[in-house]
């Protein structure tokens, strides 16, 4: 999606900032800092940096040079979005955002889209944040995806004929690679209805 997004025939007219939630680097991971990764990558447009340096600025002035807080980053970001055409917000594995950054983060996108509703926001998360998601936006629009073994066997292939040292590997490594992981996957997710399917959100 975000290389469809980015090669597009407009992508000249549009601005694009992700972020990729993990569960290993939860202490980093505050709604601070997941919000001022975003405004970064806005700020690479030339009109976007001078306008919001000024705005960082004159906070930085006013909160006496301390670090500036979330609802600083959240104004900075409303800030960006004001002079931009077009806004993309792509934010994935949403669940693995430590829980008590989550709120605040959902709060913030929620904050930042009410006042400037021509900006799109992508999510992608599993099943058990979405009580949460749907407490800040009740209108979204969810679209699930279900892995199929087809799909990943396809994708398997293409990584395994990608190999720097095809000769490194035997037809029947290669065989038992296909089997073992295609077998783990389906008993993970394919196979088994108790396993929440993960799912894309749109605003």
């Amino acid at each position: 999606m975000i290389d469809d997004l980015c090669d597009g025939p407009c992508e000249g007219d549009i601005a694009i900032a992700m972020f990729y939630c993990d569960f290993r680097d939860q202490q980093e991971q505050t709604a601070t800092n997941i919000v001022g990764a975003i405004l970064k990558q806005l700020l690479v447009r030339r009109e976007v940096l001078e306008h919001v340096r000024q705005v960082f600025q004159k906070a930085k002035m006013e909160v006496g040079g301390r670090g500036l807080r979330l609802p600083d980053m959240v104004q900075m970001l409303k800030q960006a979005v004001s002079i931009l055409p077009q806004v993309y917000i792509c934010i994935d594995a949403l669940d693995e955002c430590p829980p008590k950054h989550l709120l605040e983060l959902l709060g913030s996108m929620k904050e930042v889209l009410k006042e400037w509703p021509r900006i799109r926001i992508f999510l992608t998360r599993r099943p058990q944040v979405e009580a949460e998601i749907a407490r800040y936006f009740p209108t979204r629009l969810t679209v699930p995806v279900i892995p199929k073994t087809q799909d990943i066997k396809r994708y398997l292939e293409n990584k395994l004929e990608m190999d720097p040292e095809p000769m490194a590997m035997s037809d029947g490594l290669h065989a038992d690679i296909l089997r073992i992981i295609l077998e783990k996957v389906s008993e993970m997710c394919v196979g088994a209805s108790t396993v929440p399917t993960p799912c894309m959100i749109l605003y």
